[in-house]
């Protein structure tokens, strides 16, 4: 007997570009894909459930879904309004899903009653959690039109395409279920002979196999696997949700699998008294009880943790405590050559800049990894990055990352699900902060993860931040002619400072080339992206130029620097940086996420403000109202000086000596 997706009549949304149309479905009307006209690419998971949403863990996400998606200039879904049209099939353009690894967007379109996501491609952590909680997904747009005429759509169906592991998960209904009947008790695969030529992500995740009795003894691209993780972290915003699906599954108290090797950040919530958005829908407390749910996990089953400092405490324990950005932390204390860390955030991958695997999950993918030790992949293919040449004074990493992301291969997917592996004579001459950024922003490009061969440089990273003597092994690149899906080549000597438009990271474009420069209400530099102890030698670099010329920030302008992690911060503070900031007009933030996940000061409180940043994504909302455009961080702070988008190059011939 068929089992069917959907138990009763389809009620289909599609999600057109044209706000009327959005409007006229939720009124009623019934639309083919036709006359729904162009339907947006691009959604991301900041659209499905804005920030503020992430607060709630629980079927209350159903009143949320979509209420950040624009279309056009409009906002045109509602509080509840997914539930009361009573939709349970939503349909989207190209890369649906894009951005942050929350598994509330799925969820709060299941809590509300979609059943099924239907796109023409999907974001790799998106899909993952979708099927990890039994939301259907499926890229077959003539779906649509199927159900349109009332036709019934099988599971099978659904599952047709998909990997054996996937669609066995799908079918059991999501991967808690799936786990605890399937991974019980899982060990290491043996290693296999193997004379292959193979990547270095390749060599890691051998390394790493679970066998089970659901996955393949030799797994090639697309193949789903369990692997064990050296580490396993999680922040606030997900910890709740993972405690909550995984008492109600299997009661108090739980049996965590290696807990010494779990650690808990709070790293998103430290200035959400002074956030705007959060202030203002009077969620503060909703955030403080998120925390506390955390800490009270952490201590009844005894993880380490890393809590987040008020400015008071960091006046007080300066040094003393350690804090930052989990991802950040994670390549400052824990992550190491060839090991495999896994992270409830996108950008996870930033500790691959130390030849490690290290990849975002969801939050069911981290509540099944606490239980079982195993962490689910479906093994990706890899596309080289081949970054020639050098470049040139005042050309960042970051300008790097915009310009790949604006390249028609990475803008039409062709990186999605990929591992990025980054090198090359300008990689070779790169510090790991500056790697780091390459990795880091794999998130945005739409890969797995980004990994870089480990060398002398990083030796010497690991071994003067942080007194570990960690020898680089001969095993610990890839091989001559390991494969790869793509090569992307890269002549470094022809960039010049990127900048990103507002509304996407692809919106990449030579500095130099705007004519029309927008002025600058925000300048923020700090993210994990941009809150390494480099990034703040580039702002104090062309801040120091600006206070010796009497320079300072103009009326109308503010501008914020927020550490990463406490060790930044006391890099900063022991090079007297911190003095040059405030003769500069900065204000200084201590470690968090901040304004990049529009949880403190640098976030826009106004739709008219612009914004320069040197965060990581500027999707709709992502860093409040306001339009924000991507830069370096010394173009940052030389946009902050001009009250205009400018390069540090340009504001010096401003300036001469």
């Amino acid at each position: 007997m068929a089992t069917f997706v959907l138990e009763a009549p389809a009620r289909l949304l599609f999600l057109s570009r044209d706000p009327e149309r959005i409007a006229a479905q939720l009124a009623g009307a019934s639309l083919t894909l036709a006359q729904a006209g162009p339907l947006r690419d691009d959604i991301s998971t900041d659209e499905i459930t804005p920030v503020p949403i992430l607060t709630h863990f629980d079927e209350k996400l159903g009143r949320y879904p979509y209420t950040g998606l624009r279309a056009g200039d409009a906002l045109p879904i509602g509080l509840d309004a997914i539930r009361q049209a009573g939709v349970n099939v939503v349909v989207g353009g190209k890369r649906y899903g894009k951005g942050s690894s929350r598994e509330h967007s799925p969820m709060a379109e299941k809590s509300a009653g979609v059943r099924l996501v239907i796109a023409e491609s999907f974001e790799r952590i998106y899909r993952q959690n979708a099927d990890n909680i039994g939301l259907y997904t499926s890229t077959d747009m003539g779906l649509a039109e199927r159900l349109v005429r009332g036709e019934r759509i099988g599971i099978d169906e659904i599952v047709a395409g998909r990997d054996t592991l996937a669609a066995e998960i799908v079918k059991a209904g999501g991967l808690l279920a799936f786990g605890q009947a399937a991974l019980g008790g899982v060990e290491p695969q043996p290693a296999a002979a193997d004379t292959a030529p193979r990547t270095l992500f390749e060599k890691i995740i051998r390394r790493h196999l679970l066998s089970t009795s659901a996955t393949p003894a030799a797994p090639g691209p697309g193949a789903g696997v369990f692997v064990r993780a050296d580490w396993r972290f999680i922040h606030e915003y997900y910890t709740g949700m993972a405690a909550h699906m995984l008492h109600a599954r299997f009661g108090r108290p739980l049996r965590l699998v290696d807990s010494e090797r779990i650690v808990v950040f709070e790293d998103h919530t430290s200035y959400v008294e002074e956030s705007p958005n959060h202030v203002r829908a009077g969620i503060v407390p909703n955030v403080r009880a998120m925390c506390q749910a955390q800490r009270d996990f952490a201590e009844t089953y005894g993880l380490r943790q890393h809590r987040t400092l008020t400015e008071a405490q960091a006046a007080q324990d300066a040094g003393a405590n350690v804090a930052g950005i989990s991802h950040a932390m994670m390549a400052e204390h824990y992550a190491r050559p060839g090991q495999l860390v896994v992270g409830t955030d996108s950008h996870t991958p930033h500790s691959g800049a130390l030849g490690c695997v290290a990849f975002g999950v969801g939050t069911t993918d981290m509540a099944n990894a606490f239980v079982t030790g195993a962490v689910r992949l479906t093994v990706p293919e890899s596309l080289r990055v081949e970054l020639a040449g050098e470049l040139p004074p005042g050309v960042t990493a970051k300008d790097v990352a915009l310009h790949l992301l604006a390249l028609p291969e990475i803008r039409s997917g062709a990186g999605v699900g990929k591992v990025f592996e980054f090198a090359g004579q300008a990689v070779a001459a790169l510090s790991i902060d500056e790697r780091a950024t390459l990795t880091n922003m794999t998130a945005e490009l739409g890969g797995l993860t980004g990994i870089v061969a480990p060398d002398a440089e990083t030796a010497r990273f690991l071994r003067e931040r942080r007194g570990v003597d960690a020898p680089i092994e001969p095993w610990m690149r890839s091989d001559p002619g390991a494969a790869y899906a793509m090569t992307l080549t890269v002549d470094c000597g022809a960039l010049s400072p990127v900048v990103a438009a507002p509304g996407d990271p692809g919106n990449g474009v030579p500095l130099a080339s705007l004519r029309d420069r927008p002025r600058i209400d925000i300048a923020y530099g700090g993210s994990c992206t941009a809150g390494k102890r480099e990034d703040f030698d580039r702002y104090h670099e062309v801040l120091a130029w600006a206070v010796e010329r009497g320079l300072g920030i103009p009326d109308g302008v503010a501008l914020y620097l927020q550490y990463g992690t406490t060790a930044v911060r006391d890099y900063c503070v022991a090079r007297g940086y911190d003095r040059t900031f405030a003769a500069a007009g900065a204000r200084i933030l201590q470690p968090s996420c901040g304004a990049c996940a529009n949880c403190g000061p640098g976030s826009s409180t106004d739709a008219g403000q612009v914004t320069v940043s040197a965060i990581n994504r500027n999707f709709p909302g992502r860093s409040g109202p306001g339009r924000v455009w991507l830069a370096s961080p010394p173009t940052v702070m030389a946009s902050a000086l001009a009250g205009e988008l400018t390069s540090f190059a340009e504001l010096q011939a401003r300036h001469p000596a």
